[in-house]
């Protein structure tokens, strides 16, 4: 089949693979629709690798996908060929501890598509677990679909953050995780969000999707406006989305004492950690990585209308210019948020 191959550092092309894929018992086939550009294909493409995730041998790129169903296994009931779903990337092992205590995001036999050596899905189909396939609601299109998979960072982030009734954040970086984070905590319960960047186009789109305060940090200073807001109080939460190293290292100065932070962003390199900062306020420190258990909610609430994504959908490329997709990506303009490709119409 004809996909997207990162031959190694530097090196996208479109060219066939050839690739065997059973379809088991408790699979489905599923032709793609729309694929996602995430950070972490951009920056296996610019760099090679993530971590001690390095690209050794050519993979397909792509893991924010969404398609129809063209085949189903013998057991799988829940779906039926002509579904529009969604898909979760990642593939526990069933039979790990991590899996059978509810953390299968943990698992450290999971296997993550577009993650070395895993290859991921743009290309024109996928044969998928049918329990990590999930049916989108009639009225959620395939490139909302494709959302759903950083859409579920945020909802994690903000189960992790334990949301109480009108509570009030922070959400460092505006981005695409930064700005799905706060509409999560907004729907989550939180009554105001503050959120930081230094692109000003992309702050201002945060702010017109709910009571977000945009804070450009170039101009104005972080815990002045939330101070100034906040009686000098602070905020309950502060989500760090950025990976930042610099604004990593300031999460607690926003923070309310009692006050809790979520680790989001994954900085490039360790930075320096306020122990005595976070004692001072007894601060509760929460780390994401991925997600778990939360596709239903997202669809539910997306499906609901109670959390729209289309406006953070900016660019679409077709699947022949894939390449120009990620080069666009690479050096993204600071009005652009989530770059998709149009993997076919349906």
């Amino acid at each position: 089949m004809e996909a997207v191959v990162l031959e190694k550092q530097h090196d996208l092309r479109i060219r066939d693979i050839s690739l065997t894929e059973p379809l088991g018992p408790h699979d489905v086939r599923i032709d793609l629709r729309t694929v996602g550009v995430c950070g972490s294909d951009v920056h296996y493409y610019e760099w090679g690798k993530i971590g001690p995730f390095v690209v050794n041998e050519p993979m397909i790129l792509g893991h924010e996908a969404s398609g129809k169903v063209v085949e189903v296994g013998a057991e799988v009931t829940h779906l039926k060929v002509g579904d529009r779903v969604c898909m979760e990337p990642g593939i526990p092992d069933p039979n790990s501890r991590a899996t059978r205590l509810g953390i299968y995001n943990l698992d450290p036999a999971v296997r993550f598509w577009a993650t070395p050596p895993v290859h991921g899905v743009l290309r024109p189909s996928v044969v998928h677990p049918a329990a990590f396939t999930f049916k989108l609601p009639d009225n959620v299109t395939y490139a909302e679909g494709a959302m759903i998979e950083p859409l579920a960072v945020g909802l994690h982030a903000a189960n992790k953050a334990r949301i109480r009734p009108g509570d009030v954040a922070v959400v460092m970086g505006a981005g695409p995780i930064g700005i799905l984070t706060a509409l999560s905590a907004l729907a989550g319960g939180c009554s105001q969000i503050f959120i930081s960047d230094v692109q000003q186009p992309k702050l201002d789109l945060a702010a017109s999707l709910g009571p977000i305060i945009p804070v450009n940090v170039k101009e104005e200073n972080l815990v002045e406006v939330i101070n100034r807001h906040t009686e000098g109080w602070g905020a309950d939460i502060v989500f760090e989305c950025s990976g930042n190293e610099r604004a990593a290292a300031d999460v607690f100065k926003p923070l309310c004492p009692g006050g809790t932070v979520v680790l989001v962003g994954i900085p490039g390199s360790p930075f320096p950690f306020d122990v005595s900062a976070a004692q001072i306020k007894e601060a509760r420190i929460e780390n994401v990585f991925r997600y778990a258990h939360v596709y239903p909610r997202a669809l539910a609430l997306m499906g609901s209308g109670k959390l729209d994504v289309k406006p953070l959908i900016t660019d679409r490329f077709s699947f022949a210019d894939s390449v120009k997709a990620f080069d666009y990506a690479l050096h993204m303009p600071p009005t652009s948020v989530k770059v998709q490709i149009t993997v076919a119409d349906d």
